[in-house]
């Protein structure tokens, strides 16, 4: 008997919607994941521009969408990340850092409208531009640094979805995010965890019972990351960032767990190895 695609599926079985859903997801992931890792391999201008975009995109997802301010925030916050970017550019990221950290305390200063939030935007924006660029700058472990971090971010995302899916079971932050559960959180941390030994291993690192429990902190991270965004999303009525990525939505909601570890990857990585040997200082135990 020929399957009804309009009937509705059987209790544990995905529907059509979802299955064509995560088809979409899979195909954004896949032409995606090689622009990112070329822009690694390439350094330079090109990994700068690859991530400022993705900056300048958050940003304006974070003011036009979901805050829905004026002008003055949304090209206040251009203006920083852009000059942030070229800094970055010229070798030069700890000044763009401090750009950065200016362009917070100017929005803090000039702008009235729901002050507070335009301020987390740019910070929130300005750590998908500074987390890689910080990391990519040490000459010696850059590369490895932020291919450690792809593997663990996205590892963790994708065990944390498909495990949350096959096993279920009871629910990680209900009122937060409904779909998400323990078996999806802890799926994804072990694969994670597994992932970043892995890239560990292959690059020769020392210690990797150190790496293996870094990986455990920035899969962590990242969960929290993607929690704060669907948080932050709740808070405004918002469930997509926008449309911009197919089955994915945002950039926002491709990027919240992933910012949120690059950005504690490089400051554990500064404090430890300085702007200049981040990468060092987050690997090398």
């Amino acid at each position: 008997m020929p399957h009804d695609a309009s009937a509705p599926a059987r209790p544990g079985e995905p529907s059509a919607k979802t299955r064509s859903d995560t088809l979409i997801r899979i195909v954004s992931a896949v032409v995606l994941a090689p622009i990112a890792i070329g822009a690694v391999l390439f350094g330079g201008w090109p990994f700068v521009l690859f991530w400022a975009v993705a900056a300048l995109g958050v940003h304006w997802e974070w003011t036009s969408e979901l805050l829905r301010t004026g002008r003055l925030p949304q090209t206040l916050g251009a203006a920083v990340l852009v000059i942030a970017a070229l800094l970055a550019g010229i070798g030069r990221p700890g000044l763009a850092v401090l750009v950065l950290l200016a362009g917070v305390a100017a929005t803090a200063a000039v702008v009235r409208e729901r002050r507070a939030w335009c301020v987390n935007g740019i910070g929130y924006a300005g750590l998908v531009l500074a987390g890689p660029v910080v990391l990519r700058a040490d000459p010696v472990w850059g590369v490895t640094a932020v291919f450690f971090l792809f593997a663990v971010v996205w590892v963790t995302d994708v065990l944390a979805y498909f495990g949350g899916r096959l096993i279920g079971g009871p629910k990680l932050a209900p009122s937060i995010s409904p779909g998400k559960t323990w078996s999806g959180a802890v799926t994804g941390a072990a694969g994670g965890v597994l992932a970043g030994v892995v890239v560990a291993a292959l690059a020769g690192l020392p210690n990797l019972l150190a790496v293996a429990a870094l990986g455990l902190v920035l899969s962590c991270v990242s969960q929290a990351g993607d929690l704060f965004e669907s948080a932050v999303k709740r808070r405004f009525g918002v469930k997509d960032s926008s449309r911009i990525i197919p089955g994915h939505g945002g950039l926002m909601d491709r990027l919240d767990g992933f910012l949120a570890a690059a950005g504690a990857a490089a400051l554990l990585g500064a404090m430890r190895g300085g702007l200049d040997g981040a990468a060092h200082g987050l690997l090398v135990w």
